[in-house]
């Protein structure tokens, strides 16, 4: 029956374990499959023009404006098709059309020169008992830019709330003319006023080139200018004047390239292009190193479209776009580089929109059909790459590893680089056991080869009971009292590291050369009696000779002043130019190595002291002294136990969260830096999961990490028991 129940036992452990694992696998399945588009229906429109095709936040009510100044819209749940009158006050020939996504707006420009900013006007209404998103659009005042009489060729604006910029392109002869135009509300006792032109700009003598499209970004404050000959021009509004900050061009390496489509990826940082060959890549706002002016640079080149595309257009939930032309269409990522899903169409594609929750596609076809299409891609920023490779994120000056979850804005960037916390997690075990494995093993050979038993059986109790503190006690330690003190206290606690085992070597080695008579006055066991006096006032000396040692060696020079100042911190970050942080790897070396030194003391001390005495006493017999017995018979039989105490202890190190979230400041970083912190991916799930929303791509990407955990602890242990097994094998004696 024990027989029975133990096997049962077994069986259901790794039953156990294995529900784990595939429990865990089934949550991050998701985060790399790709996006899944699949056609709904398909409604027929009027052999009509169109100047801008958009859709709702839902994508439920897509809607295209005519020439004429006309909006068609298109009820979803019946397929109806109605044309709702805008009210310009007067008739208008529309001839440009751009929306403005984040504040729902469009914004048309007239074959006389003039432009009008329109609301959709969503709203939603109760017909035969259910609720039907309806559009009642409104526009604001005509208002003339640029050449009078011209038509509008390309228009664009930006609203930041306390202002708005307009910029137009006209045809002026063979010329073309860029006109920009900012708009502010004043305010006065009676409330908010009209809005008036504060300031008018001629924009064509700053660009170098005859002008195809414009830009504006959400905040107003720049142009971005195409021109035929493929380059772009970066202007920006410094004290009220346009400046010509940048000119570079995109597709410079390909012989003959034009610049077909350009669109503000979300968060308008990043600008997509693509060129009339399909060539397709991101260049992004960003502080070139030693700058101190940021400018676009290239952060990402995509696969070829392979044709002419004729829309480029983004969303406004991700960083993702959809490329268009001809029959193919292709969704694609800007963070990661990644084609979400491409599809070759039996049709050419116009035009198309993307709903604002990212979950409805609309395509015009070349035959006046609208398709409605469902996107399912709820991890569009997650894939391998982005997980495990260096991205070029916006505003980076290059390629890193990086970790944050969360920021400030919708058009965040998400950040979900396991790589610093895995970094984080060898970094913190590393320190850890660097301070822990020679005490650890030290004091276990000493407590069971050459203590007297009856200080052993007080020893080793206590020893147990450490390791039974709770972590968090450990971790409120470090960051309250020990991390200051260590802050301050630098230098002393290097000569502390120096010279006490200076010191120990220095008077053992006396120890040894004592004339006989003088050492059989301390019985075996009790040379400690002598040593821990001798070591106390040690570490006293060196702890107060720190402040010598900082004002001789750790001097540094305040380049303002001139005047020199003994400071570690100070001398560490402009000798190396690596930070220095209160909360650092000596801290979690330090504590999180206390933690595991009576784990690793205790299994050690189990194995040494369970070694048969016949093996001891015949060694001493032939001889031998106690320190040759206990290097030469006793480590290497043992050797089997001692690296079961190794890997135990590892264990425990690679998953400690609460010291390292305590005592470490939590920072994403990759470097060996030992006066940094760092973020482990056992305290990174018990950071970031509580607050992760249920199934996001945080979510499971914290259980990732927790698979990767499971997947070092798997590979250690698997590892420490084949050579364990090994040691045992070899090392045997009885």
């Amino acid at each position: 029956m024990m027989t029975l129940f133990i096997k049962s036992g077994g069986v259901l452990v790794i039953t156990a374990v294995l529900g784990i694992f595939f429990f865990i696998l089934f949550q991050i399945w998701p985060l790399f499959m790709p996006a899944q588009v699949s056609e709904l229906k398909t409604v027929s429109l009027p052999n009509h023009s169109f100047s801008l095709l958009g859709v709702d936040e839902w994508g439920a009510r897509p809607f295209l404006v005519e020439p004429d100044g006309r909006m068609l819209t298109v009820d979803y749940e019946t397929g109806a098709v109605s044309e709702v009158p805008i009210d310009f006050g007067e008739p208008l020939q529309i001839v440009s059309a751009a929306l403005n996504k984040r504040e729902q707006m469009i914004i048309v420009g007239t074959a006389d020169g003039r432009f009008a900013i329109v609301a959709p006007g969503y709203e939603s209404e109760e017909s035969d008992g259910r609720q039907v998103v309806t559009i009642h659009p409104s526009a604001e005042k005509v208002t003339p830019i640029g050449l009078p009489g011209v038509p509008i060729l390309d228009i664009a604006y930006g609203d930041s709330g306390s202002s708005k910029l307009v910029v137009a392109l006209q045809a002026n002869g063979n010329n073309r003319q860029v006109s920009a135009a900012i708009f502010e509300r004043k305010r006065s006792l009676m409330g908010q006023g009209k809005e008036e032109a504060v300031g008018v700009f001629d924009l064509t003598s700053l660009i170098p080139g005859r002008a195809s499209k414009v830009l504006v970004p959400g905040t107003g404050d720049s142009v971005i200018v195409v021109t035929e000959d493929g380059k772009v021009s970066y202007l920006l509004l410094e004290d009220e004047e346009f400046k010509l900050i940048q000119t570079f061009a995109p597709f410079e390496d390909i012989p003959g390239a034009h610049i077909q489509a350009a669109t503000f990826i979300f968060g308008d940082v990043s600008i997509c292009f693509a060129s009339d060959s399909g060539a397709n890549r991101v260049f992004s706002l960003y502080y070139p190193k030693g700058g101190a002016e940021r400018f676009f640079g290239k952060t990402h080149d995509f696969p070829s479209l392979g044709t002419m595309p004729s829309f480029l257009i983004s969303t406004l939930r991700n960083k993702a776009f959809l490329l268009g032309g001809g029959s193919e269409l292709s969704l694609r990522y800007s963070t990661t580089e990644s084609i979400r899903w491409e599809g070759k169409m039996p049709y050419n594609v116009v035009n198309a929109a993307i709903s604002g929750k990212y979950h409805r596609l609309v395509v015009l076809d070349s035959t006046n059909k609208l398709h409605f299409f469902k996107i399912d891609d709820p991890h569009a920023d997650s894939s391998l790459k982005a997980l495990f490779s260096k991205i070029w994120y916006e505003g980076a000056p290059e390629p890193k590893w990086e970790w944050q979850s969360t920021g400030g804005s919708d058009d965040f960037e998400p950040k979900f680089s396991l790589v610093p916390l895995i970094f984080g997690t060898f970094k913190g075990t590393f320190y850890a056991m660097l301070f822990a494995l020679p005490i650890a093993l030290l004091a276990a050979l000493y407590t069971s080869q050459f203590l007297d038993p009856r200080f052993r059986s007080i020893v080793k109790p206590t020893m147990e009971i450490m390791a039974s503190l709770p972590s968090v006690v450990l971790g409120f330690l470090g960051a309250i009292y020990i991390a200051p003190i260590i802050e301050k206290e630098i230098p002393s606690f290097i000569l502390l590291a120096v010279g006490l085992p200076l010191v120990a070597a220095i008077t053992g080695f006396f120890w040894s050369r004592l004339p006989i008579r003088y050492r059989k006055l301390i019985h075996p066991g009790w040379e400690w009696i002598v040593f821990v006096p001798l070591l106390l006032v040690s570490s006293w000396i060196f702890f107060q000779l720190g402040s010598v040692l900082e004002a001789i060696a750790f001097v540094v020079t305040d380049p303002a002043t001139g005047q020199k100042t003994a400071d570690f911190g100070a001398w560490w970050t402009a000798t190396t130019g690596n930070s220095f942080d209160q909360r650092n790897s000596v801290v979690v070396g330090f504590m999180m190595g206390f933690a595991i030194i009576p784990i690793i003391f205790t299994i050690a001390d189990d194995a040494l002291s369970n070694i048969p005495a016949q093996l001891i006493t015949a060694s001493m017999a032939c001889g031998a002294s106690r320190w040759q017995t206990a290097v030469r018979v006793v480590l290497p039989t043992a050797s089997p136990g001692i690296f079961s105490a190794i890997m135990i202890g590892l264990g425990r190190a690679v998953g400690e969260t609460m010291i390292v979230v305590m005592a470490t400041g939590n920072t994403p970083i990759t470097e060996w830096n030992i006066f940094s912190g760092m973020r482990t991916l056992s305290a990174n799930i018990a950071v970031e999961l509580p607050e992760a929303p249920h199934h996001s791509t945080l979510y499971r990407t914290l259980f990732l990490g927790a698979l990767v955990l499971f997947v070092f602890t798997f590979v250690f242990n698997t590892f420490a028991e084949i050579l364990r097994h090994r040691l045992r094998e070899r090392f045997k004696t009885i």
